[in-house]
């Protein structure tokens, strides 16, 4: 999985909320900010599909996933790693 373009492709760390699909992940990655106007943090949290290959990741699972060529209408992203099992 090594490859020299890896270094520049975009990188997200989350939470495996499904993965009911075939070789499908579903991914929730929370971003904090702060909010322009107000002086507090904001939590926002987007949820990714990714492909997985040989379906290693489970629910709950903290995972690490990589920009990627289209795999499916949703699918723009892969499994890089799984951090924790959890």
């Amino acid at each position: 999985m090594e490859n020299t373009n890896q270094k520049f492709k975009r990188k997200l760390r989350g939470t495996v909320v499904s993965d009911k699909g075939d070789k499908t992940i579903v991914v929730n990655v929370i971003r904090r900010f702060k909010h322009p106007k107000y002086p507090k943090f904001v939590h926002v949290s987007d949820r990714y599909h990714a492909h997985d290959v040989d379906n290693k990741a489970n629910k709950g699972d903290d995972v690490t996933i990589i920009e990627s060529q289209p795999h499916s209408k949703l699918k723009k992203w892969e499994l890089l790693e799984i951090r924790s099992q959890g």
